[in-house]
Order: structure tokens, then C-alpha cells, then sequence
């Protein structure tokens, strides 16, 4: 046992387990790539100010769950808790929005951080793959957003998850809104922390888990009844364009996200099959993001779609992803010449884009043979002395069991045959 061990909160992703994760954000970020978004990595930590000021001082992400510490230069910075405010800091700094084709398109990957209670679903360190719309108010690219997460959902097979649909006003309609909820919730018996937190945000009640607080929300007023005109049209042309792609939604007029920057539409991926923590992504348009942030006004829209959760996802549903083999021919040499014969013929498949694996050590040929085994290889070229004087090697089919003997010379122009 080593001395020291993963994180609370956090795990090691391993083969083969770790398979399924690379799967996971490649399904995610395939109908993205074809969708005109291009790759973004920002910095695991930024200023705290960013998050405070973009996700809210009111957020329990920002007062509760949020990495911050001083570096030895007096810097105030934090892990980042989500990837938004980011990706839209890193679009300021590098002019993307001044280059004349809006909306700057860009999908991301990566490592998150919030200090939480751990439990299954919930970890302290954990995976989004995520997408931006930076610039344009269009409900068409809040529709493709929605689209594009639900087909990279259903080509990973998942079809138990439900798309929560709302709006959330905008700064025309919202304060209206804002002063009605806020004397709706001053008549409850609430905490002093919770009403201290309505007279800051709100919405921010209306996303309390705890029972005791939602049953008193049963008849608290709902933002769709106070849209203004252009909210209303905005969100009714969402609506139908997911509609006509196909795309099914239930509209959930209580569906606040945790991120105080969010404005009109709002969406949450939720799958039953995973408990307390069913919401497997999510997000929305976020149109005072940039100015918040000290930017231009910067009409925005994105998501972020957990991978971790994902993954669990798959399990509830008994979906079994098809990987490619991490290993299709395996080496098995009998001897310093074979040894060297061999390892020149799986470079030279590796050059040619064939997955090959080495017996190395010295491994007798029942070890190296359960290596074999073990490594999933379709293939198995084993060779000794006897073998290379006769000019040829033993290509054993791993699924058939037959042998036959094959030209040292011919070897991987034969596997390139069979694996093409």
C-alpha cells in the first residue's frame, strides 16, 4: 500500500475504466467540431474576482464550494469551479470578438474543483466538456447548443436522459419579477442566511434542495408569468426549433440554474437513473457576462456537460460503449534475435497506425503468451531461433486459435491486410 492516496473527493481514472472517459468527451466533442467550434484550454486557476463577479457572490459555488487561495506574490486566485467565465475571459484578453465573424465559436475540455460534500456523482475534482456561443443574440444558436448535446447523447446510446426547458427574463423583465419573488419569500419562515440570500439573489432560493424550503415554494410566482413581449417571442422560437429537430423537452418553469449570470433560456440534462444527483450537464444564455466581467456587451450562450456523470449515465442504462482495442498485434519473442526482428515489425506497425504491444522483460513464452491474453490483441506474432533460420514467424489469431506460419518479410504487410 502506498503512503499517500488520492484526494478526498477526487478518484484516478485507470484503464481499462479510463476508456470509457476518453469516449465519453469524444462523443461529446465530435458534433461540436463539425459545427464550426474550435478547441480552447484556459489556465486551471484564475483571478477569484472573475468567478465572484461572473458566477455570483451569492452562489454557494462562490461562498461555499470555491478553491481560493494567496500566492507568495500576494495574488488572490482560485481553481476554477466551472468553465464560462474562462472562456470568456480568455475571448476578451485575445480580441477573438474583434475579428469580425460572430459568434465566436469554441468548445473546451477539462479539469473543475469545487469543495463539496463527496458523494456518488458529486466529487471535489471533477470533468466537463464544454461549448460557447460568444457574441450574437439568436435563438437559433441557443437551439443548436440544445441539438448538439442531445445527439452526442443519443450516439453514445443514452436515452433515459430529459431536457428541462425555461427562460429566465432579461434585464427588462426580470426585475419585475426579482421584486415579487423577494416579498413572496419574505413571508416564509426562512433561515436567516436563506433570506439573506433572497435580498441578494432571489432565484438563488428558488434552487434550495432542502425539503423543508421547497414545500414552501409551491405557490411562489413564476417568471414565465412576468416576460415581457420579447422574451416571451425569444423563448416561443427556442421552443419551436428544437421542436422541429426533433428534440424533446419538457418545459420547467422552475428550472433555475446554480450561476448567477444565466438570463432568457435555460436548460438542464437530467437522468432519473442517478438519484439526488441527476443533472448530467446543462446551461444557458448569458448575455451581462461580458460587461460583469469588464467587457463589451457580449450576447453569449453555452453549456457544460458533466463527464463523470455522463459516464454513470451509460452504467444506469446498461450501455456498453464499443472501444476500439487498445491493442491489436502483440509481439512474443523467443530470444535476442527474435527479440530484436520483432520489435523492428511493431514499429513499423505502429508507423502504419496498427495499435502493437511488446513481451517485454524476460518472460518465458507461457508469461508472455498470458500478456497476450491480457492485452486484448486480435493478433499474436511469436518467433524463435528455429522460426527466423527458416525466414518465417507464428501469426496466432486470438479469437480462432489457429496458428500458421507467415514470412518474417511479408508480416506486416499481412496484418495491415487483416486489421484494414
Amino acid at each position: 500500500m502506498s503512503t499517500f492516496q488520492a484526494p478526498k473527493g477526487t478518484y484516478d481514472l485507470i484503464p481499462p475504466e479510463s476508456a470509457k472517459y476518453l469516449a465519453v468527451r469524444e462523443a461529446i466533442a465530435t458534433p461540436l467540431r463539425n459545427s464550426g467550434y474550435g478547441y480552447i484550454e484556459t489556465p486551471g486557476f484564475e483571478n477569484v474576482e472573475l468567478f465572484a463577479r461572473g458566477v455570483g457572490e451569492s452562489t454557494d459555488i462562490v461562498t461555499k464550494e470555491m478553491y481560493a487561495f494567496e500566492t507568495k506574490g500576494g495574488d488572490q486566485l482560485a481553481l476554477r469551479p466551472e468553465g464560462t467565465a474562462s472562456v470568456l475571459r480568455a475571448t476578451l484578453e485575445a480580441n477573438l470578438h474583434k475579428l469580425g465573424n460572430l459568434p465566436v465559436k469554441l468548445w473546451y475540455s477539462g479539469s473543475y474543483y469545487r469543495y463539496e460534500r463527496p458523494q456518488k456523482g458529486r466529487y471535489r475534482h471533477f470533468s466537463q466538456v464544454g461549448a460557447e456561443a460568444i457574441g450574437a443574440e439568436d435563438p437559433a444558436l441557443d437551439a443548436e447548443l440544445i441539438i448538439l448535446a442531445d445527439q452526442a447523447y443519443r450516439s453514445l446510446g443514452l436515452r433515459d436522459f430529459r431536457i428541462l426547458l425555461n427562460s429566465l427574463g432579461d434585464k427588462e423583465c426580470r426585475p419585475v419579477y426579482r421584486a415579487a419573488l423577494q416579498d413572496f419569500l419574505r413571508g416564509l419562515d426562512l433561515d436567516e442566511e436563506t433570506l439573506r440570500r433572497a435580498d441578494i439573489n432571489p432565484l438563488r432560493v428558488l434552487d434550495d434542495k432542502r425539503p423543508d424550503v421547497q414545500k414552501q415554494l409551491t405557490d411562489a410566482p413564476l417568471l414565465r408569468d412576468y416576460l415581457c413581449d420579447a422574451c416571451k417571442e425569444y423563448h416561443e422560437e427556442v421552443r419551436e426549433l428544437i421542436t422541429a429537430a426533433g428534440v424533446s423537452f419538457e418545459d420547467d418553469p422552475k428550472l433555475v440554474r446554480g450561476l448567477d449570470y444565466y438570463t432568457r433560456t435555460t436548460f438542464e440534462f437530467v437522468h432519473d437513473g442517478l438519484g439526488s444527483q441527476s443533472a448530467v450537464g446543462g446551461g444557458g444564455r448569458y448575455d451581462g457576462l461580458s460587461e460583469m466581467i469588464g467587457g463589451p456587451a457580449l450576447p453569449s450562450v453555452g453549456w457544460a456537460l458533466g463527464v463523470d456523470r455522463t459516464v454513470l449515465a451509460l452504467e444506469a442504462e446498461g450501455v456498453e460503449l464499443q472501444l476500439p482495442a487498445s491493442t491489436s498485434v502483440f509481439a512474443v519473442p523467443l530470444g535476442e534475435e527474435a527479440r530484436r526482428v520483432l520489435f523492428t515489425k511493431v514499429t513499423e506497425l505502429r508507423k502504419l497506425g496498427i495499435a502493437a504491444d511488446f513481451s517485454y522483460g524476460s518472460k518465458g513464452l507461457k508469461g508472455a503468451m498470458k500478456s497476450a491474453n491480457r492485452s486484448g490483441a486480435r493478433y499474436t506474432i511469436v518467433a524463435g531461433e528455429r522460426d527466423l533460420a527458416d525466414g518465417v514467424v507464428q501469426l496466432k489469431d486470438m479469437e480462432s486459435g489457429e496458428q500458421s506460419a507467415v514470412g518474417v518479410n511479408e508480416i506486416v504487410a499481412e496484418l495491415e491486410s487483416k486489421l484494414g
